[in-house]
């Protein structure tokens, strides 16, 4: 009553454990919504993604299909337009929940990128400018698999405290399928005041299996020297059989399934 004017409460359905599945859209001012496929965005430390790759190693065509009309249907209700992100909670009977819909672009959008061929942050200014969509759903094929890793300043031996001072040396990682954003360089401060997250380092592969070795090879060439990143701890995520047999949820780095 106090927080909303309004003393009503309503119940949701607890569920556990799930994983966190995501669809992209893009969605014009003339009523055309194409979803660009989903994200598997399960490995989390206190609901704070670490690792996101597209496709889902998890669900089935048939389940990536509803998925597709859900989230179109959803944003053809509100009519909403520009880029945005439907997102899920997916339980092990195979049926997902809509949790919530992010109305902008999200941190993890290069992996779908990656995966489709589609400029994002183009087609964002695009449909903005009111220039209608020059593809279909029916255009939409993914191809690949794509794995992104955040490169958070944090210190994962000391409880993921934040790791803030000057990159005094930085080398990154190239090569096939490599790809690195970021605006720091040799020389910048990292400052204690804002989110951890320093780059995002994202490989694609041929399948799944070409995209773990590759994205392991990238994190081993990786090198900030001056503050302290997670990318060892990463690695160590990479490496372990439950993200390889992609068995893992929302809870799994609490749990410590990936140890």
């Amino acid at each position: 009553q106090s927080a909303f004017g309004d003393g009503a409460c309503y119940m949701e359905k607890y569920l556990n454990p799930v994983k966190h599945i995501e669809m992209q859209i893009l969605c014009d001012q003339y009523g055309n919504v194409v979803c660009l496929g989903e994200r598997e965005c399960s490995v989390q430390r206190k609901n704070q993604k670490l690792i996101e790759e597209s496709p889902s190693p998890a669900i089935t065509q048939d389940t990536r299909q509803r998925m597709i009309q859900v989230a179109a249907k959803a944003a053809k209700t509100v009519g909403y337009v520009g880029a945005g992100t439907i997102e899920f909670l997916y339980d092990q009977s195979g049926n997902f929940y809509f949790m919530e819909m992010n109305t902008r672009l999200q941190v993890e959008h290069p992996v779908t990128e990656m995966v489709t061929g589609i400029d994002l942050v183009q087609w964002q200014i695009r449909v903005a400018a009111g220039i209608e969509l020059s593809f279909s759903q029916e255009d939409v094929q993914l191809k690949g698999h794509a794995i992104e890793c955040r490169v958070n300043a944090e210190d994962p031996a000391h409880g993921f405290r934040p790791s803030c001072g000057q990159i005094q040396f930085l080398h990154i990682p190239g090569g096939p399928g490599v790809r690195f954003e970021t605006a720091v360089y040799p020389g910048y401060f990292v400052p204690p005041f804002y989110d951890s997250m320093i780059g995002k380092l994202i490989v694609y592969g041929a399948d799944r299996e070409q995209a773990i070795v590759r994205m392991r090879r990238a994190l081993a060439e990786m090198l900030f020297e001056g503050v302290v990143t997670a990318t060892d701890y990463q690695m160590h995520i990479l490496c372990s059989k439950a993200f390889v047999e992609a068995n893992f949820n929302v809870n799994s780095i609490a749990n410590g399934d990936f140890d």
